[in-house]
């Protein structure tokens, strides 16, 4: 597999059509230089020079939970009750009694494989799963979070590490259920995770560290104070992601989970609250005054029957957005954006509602917002522009009628057409990870994952 850590010397690309922060620019060469774009630079093409016919940003992954994928599949039986998230979550729990962290190794290397080959170049990884099956902790207390950073440096995919502080299970400082051990820190234990994390990460090309705490009703207001304090980098939080948690909240606090955590916390651009599913009116605006990054995950939220976010008065709003993979049921970046749109209309009965002027084109602008936000999100510089890592996608577009072909067009074929079958490279700091639509170690991960799950469920 490709290393994050190989050394790579410095390049360019001639691109015909490349979609930048401010809209699609011609004829561009972009240099590039320690894994960064040097230069952006209006060009002719040379006899030398790799021509690139469509080149875009890579697109931010905010939000996944990587053990996830080895259950992809798994919770779609009819229960004797209504079926939920909290039900769902029962599944999640049955299938973490065994997972060790080679387990997580071979689980995480293909979902990020596979993130890479439909055009996430930036993974977020909200990481929860911490100690061994019977909750202790390991001998290298360390070793899970080590085995998502391995699985990435491996696949080549850039990581944004969001330890995640769990430790209680409802609101109020409620006792953890037997089943969330594996998950639970003590804030001194946690500080010393994150250390371990930050040390590590500092020799990891592209690297960033955050911290999640899990969600209002895992953490008390004091140990939310402590977890933001660590670091200047990205905080995530899971929040109003189902009414049962708002419900709870209100109980608790008096207030819905949006607005008391406005009312309690200095969130800004830092911020990225995750899924943010259930708001009112006052939490829409608050959010985007705020700054703050919501972050969606459309295929995880239908998935698990979470509800539809209020796009619409969120953009209206000013808001920022961005998406993720979350629970990575389907890894695939436009199929996020795809439904995210797929369900605005369904809910409005109208077309094209992500937009707010007329000639917008609808996959392209949604792309942009999620480059955007997620970078945010993800605590870098986002887009194509000098200074930014170099974290592209390029498009094949040789099998389109010619009509479809065109550059302002493209997206929309990627988007709701396609999927990621245009996708033909990848690269990541500069280096090149997928190539004719295939990353080099799917199939030695792909071989990895089946093993690892025929054992688990043994």
């Amino acid at each position: 597999m490709t290393s994050q850590t190989a050394s790579l010397s410095d390049y360019t690309l001639f691109a015909r059509h490349v979609l930048l922060p401010d809209g699609w620019h011609q004829d561009q060469r972009i240099s590039i230089a320690g894994g960064k774009i040097s230069h952006i630079t209006p060009a002719s093409p040379e006899p030398s020079d790799r021509v690139i016919d469509v080149l875009l940003p890579g697109m931010p992954d905010l939000h996944s939970h990587a053990f996830q994928r080895g259950m992809a599949g798994l919770a779609e039986v009819k229960g004797p009750g209504a079926d939920s998230f909290w039900t769902w979550r029962q599944v999640m729990y049955r299938f973490l009694e065994k997972l060790t962290p080679d387990d997580l190794t071979a689980i995480a290397t293909l979902a990020y494989i596979e993130m890479l080959e439909s055009g996430f170049t930036r993974v977020g990884e909200f990481h929860y799963l911490h100690h061994a099956p019977d909750g202790k902790p390991y001998g290298q207390p360390a070793v899970m979070s080590d085995a998502i950073i391995d699985a990435a440096i491996d696949t080549g995919i850039n990581l944004t590490m969001l330890p995640v502080f769990y430790a209680h299970s409802g609101f109020g400082g409620q006792a953890p259920e037997a089943a969330q051990q594996r998950f639970i820190h003590s804030t001194d234990d946690f500080g010393k995770l994150y250390e371990h994390i930050e040390r590590r990460l500092l020799t990891t090309d592209g690297a960033v560290t955050g911290v999640a705490p899990h969600s209002l009703r895992a953490v008390t207001g004091e140990e939310l104070q402590f977890l933001t304090s660590l670091g200047n980098g990205p905080v995530h939080i899971h929040i109003a992601e189902q009414m049962k948690e708002v419900n709870s909240c209100l109980a608790h606090y008096g207030a819905r989970p949006v607005q008391w955590l406005l009312d309690n916390q200095p969130v800004n651009a830092r911020w990225c609250l995750v899924h943010a599913t259930h708001l009112d009116d006052a939490e829409i605006s608050g959010i985007a005054r705020s700054q703050a990054v919501a972050g969606l995950c459309p295929v995880t939220e239908a998935n698990l029957g979470d509800g539809l976010f209020p796009l619409n008065p969120f953009l209206e709003a000013g808001g920022r957005i961005g998406v993720g993979s979350d629970s990575n049921v389907k890894i695939d970046a436009p199929e996020e954006l795809r439904l995210l749109e797929y369900g605005q209309r369904l809910r409005l009965q109208n077309r094209n509602v992500s937009q707010r002027h007329a000639g917008e084109r609808c996959g392209q602008s949604l792309w942009q917002q999620s480059v955007a936000g997620g970078a945010q999100a993800l605590g870098v510089a986002p887009g194509l522009q000098p200074g930014a890592c170099a974290d592209m996608v390029s498009l094949k577009i040789s099998g389109l009628p010619d009509m479809l072909r065109s550059h302002d067009n493209i997206i929309e074929q990627l988007v709701f057409c396609h999927n990621k079958d245009l996708i033909d490279c990848v690269w990541v700091n500069g280096r090149l990870t997928v190539k004719e639509g295939r990353h080099a170690g799917r199939e030695h991960a792909q071989r990895a994952f089946i093993k690892t799950i025929n054992r688990v469920f043994q």
